[in-house]
């Protein structure tokens, strides 16, 4: 374990390995985490999404998301954390690109798989940000330019998977419109028949599809989609808990906590506390 820690003592950036970093039993980590899966293969689970992987591969998850890896077979690993204090993806959002592609994206599977060069060179990524981090007088500067390369690199081979899959796949136009549906009405719209209806598809029709095409059901994408919201005005605004639940439209604050416990197994306040209020938040005062 190498750690640099937070004057309240939380993980800013580090690095942990598979034989002293369990992800057997669900955690709940405050950071952002990638997961360079080295070796063996598994099931990833992320919040209630979940699909099975083999390596070399790379995992992703957001703050405080609940992840497990379960039917771990010969899987070896290695985690890259770092505090959103640390590094705002949000301010470096030109430089990296990895917001809403690699973290909270509720349509995309988050995983970027490697070819063996692309794994050995996240390997000597690692391996000369973890000497970073064990030299007590590297600086700051030095960790955010190694963490800034490899957000970089993961988000530029993550696009060109897209391409491919593009390029040799046919979109379903439907699942298409849904996306573009759910992004506009999703505070207002919480019922799959709802989105039906508009699309001129059947309930049934519309679940299938929504499994196939993103590997949830439409109930799932809809509460994801609040959460998703919710997570960002918790850590990108200063505005209060109850301020949040009206601009989600939510009857009162005490409905949108238990909905957002339900969903995450937090409550809002204590997401806040643990994830911290970003530096965007105060930009534009």
């Amino acid at each position: 374990m190498k750690n640099i820690l937070g004057d309240n003592g939380e993980c800013l950036i580090g690095i942990e390995k598979s034989e002293s970093f369990s992800l057997k039993n669900p955690i709940q980590l405050s950071e952002y985490t990638i997961i360079l899966i080295h070796k063996g293969e598994g099931i990833y689970h992320a919040d209630f999404a979940s699909f099975h992987f083999s390596g070399p591969i790379l995992l992703f998850s957001t703050p405080l998301q609940t992840i497990f890896i379960e039917q771990l077979k010969n899987t070896e690993y290695t985690l890259l954390k770092f505090h959103g204090d640390f590094y705002c993806i949000e301010i470096h959002r030109d430089e990296v690109a990895c917001n809403g592609l690699l973290f909270n994206n509720i349509y995309l599977e988050p995983s970027v798989i490697l070819s063996e060069q692309q794994h050995y060179d996240f390997c000597q990524l690692l391996k000369r940000l973890e000497e970073e981090l064990i030299d007590s007088s590297s600086s700051e500067m030095i960790l955010k330019s190694y963490l800034q390369v490899v957000l970089a690199k993961c988000s530029t081979i993550k696009l060109r998977s897209m391409e491919k899959k593009a390029a040799v796949s046919t979109k379903d136009e439907k699942m298409e419109q849904f996306r573009l549906l759910l992004d506009e009405k999703y505070l207002t719209l919480h019922k799959p028949n709802e989105y039906a209806e508009i699309l001129s598809i059947s309930s049934n029709t519309l679940a299938k599809k929504s499994i196939k095409y993103f590997g949830k059901t439409p109930s799932q994408l809809i509460q994801d989609r609040l959460i998703l919201e919710a997570k960002k005005m918790l850590h990108l605004t200063t505005l209060s808990i109850k301020e949040i639940a009206y601009q989600l439209q939510f009857n009162d604050e005490y409905y949108f906590s238990r909905f957002f416990k339900k969903h995450t197994q937090i409550s809002p306040q204590a997401f806040r506390n643990r994830v911290g209020i970003s530096k965007v938040a105060y930009l534009s005062k």
